[in-house]
């Protein structure tokens, strides 16, 4: 596999706590926290856009 090419998110802002993002093939994304770079989630576009979806409807909430 290639070296992954990261880019940080545009709703990071500024500071440590930033989210990076990378894509290596069609369908296939990569994320992981800058302040621990050794852990990544791979996933889908699809998985992805459904965990968004969940989160801004608020369906992750903790009681």
């Amino acid at each position: 596999m290639s070296p992954l090419h990261w880019q940080k998110s545009s709703f990071s802002g500024t500071g440590s706590n930033c989210l990076n993002v990378a894509i290596s093939t069609p369908g296939t994304i990569h994320l992981r926290e800058s302040d621990r770079p050794e852990v990544i989630l791979t996933t889908t576009p699809a998985r992805l856009a459904d965990l968004l979806r969940r989160i801004k409807a608020g369906g992750l909430d903790r009681p």
